[in-house]
């Protein structure tokens, strides 16, 4: 008998909830709909699940602040970390990035792909998988073959070092690739923050345009690709033999999350 993880699903719009219950039981999930911000909190404490998604706009409790109180309950439950997901009919900068900024593993805008957004779930469960080990696994992998597209989330001023060989120095905007300063331009420093942010996670070209760059509108796809050769180059220079930028041909590049710890 397979494991199936259960999701917990906040949203008081009861169209989208039958939507995200069917798609997600379709896919191998067992899903929990709460109408209301008191029904989901709950409901994890009763049984905490494999993943949360948090619609912003809940009628008795911003999704923000269910977010912390789910975080803590979490906490004191002493159970592996719940990755959580917010769902909005926003599409405000600063909610996604307030959301990002409190530490949440994805932000989805309605109107939505119900496919898309199954492919996120699956994409952070199997992450989550890897990186705790107490974490639930996810339902057998389905081959939708759809990106995900996330905003990053805002780094923590000072030096900083993710699971990689680079080191991020955001109060002096620098990067450290095994222990070299890379001497990068404003937009490739832009890009490859972004990457080394959220390994493996896969940004689309016009996401890139639109993180990084001051004016996307007046930018192109083939910008993103001229800074992100350059940005090879360097890398190369320093090692040879790694690939740290995937490039996923027809959507856009991701930073591999299985780099060697040295450079031979």
């Amino acid at each position: 008998m397979s494991f199936k993880p259960r999701i917990l699903i906040a949203e008081d719009e009861s169209g989208i909830a039958d939507t995200l219950q069917y798609v997600l039981k379709s896919d191998g999930f067992i899903p929990v709909w709460c109408a209301t911000a008191e029904e989901a909190i709950a409901q994890f404490a009763q049984e905490p699940p494999a993943l949360a998604i948090l619609d912003i706009g809940l009628p008795d409790l911003n999704g923000f602040e269910l977010f912390k109180r789910l975080q803590a309950l979490n906490q004191s439950m002493g159970g592996p970390e719940v990755p959580m997901v917010f769902l909005t009919a926003r599409s405000d900068e600063i909610d996604r990035v307030v959301g990002l900024e409190l530490g949440a593993d994805d932000y989805i805008a309605k109107p939505f792909s119900p496919r898309e957004l199954v492919a996120r779930v699956r994409t952070i469960l199997r992450r989550s998988a890897r990186n705790g080990p107490g974490a639930p696994p996810a339902a057998a992998p389905a081959n939708h073959g759809v990106p995900h597209q996330i905003a990053p989330a805002a780094p923590p001023a000072g030096p900083q070092a993710p699971a990689m060989p680079f080191l991020l120095d955001n109060e002096r905007m620098q990067i450290r690739y095994y222990g070299r300063l890379l001497e990068l331009s404003r937009y490739e420093y832009g890009l490859l923050r972004l990457l080394v942010q959220r390994p493996g996670r896969v940004f689309t070209r016009d996401e890139l345009l639109q993180l990084v760059w001051d004016d996307a509108s007046d930018s192109f796809d083939r910008t993103v690709d001229a800074h992100i050769k350059t940005l090879r180059a360097k890398l190369k220079a320093i090692a040879p033999e790694v690939e740290p930028i995937r490039t996923l041909r027809g959507t856009g590049y991701a930073l591999n999350e299985e780099l060697p710890a040295k450079a031979s």
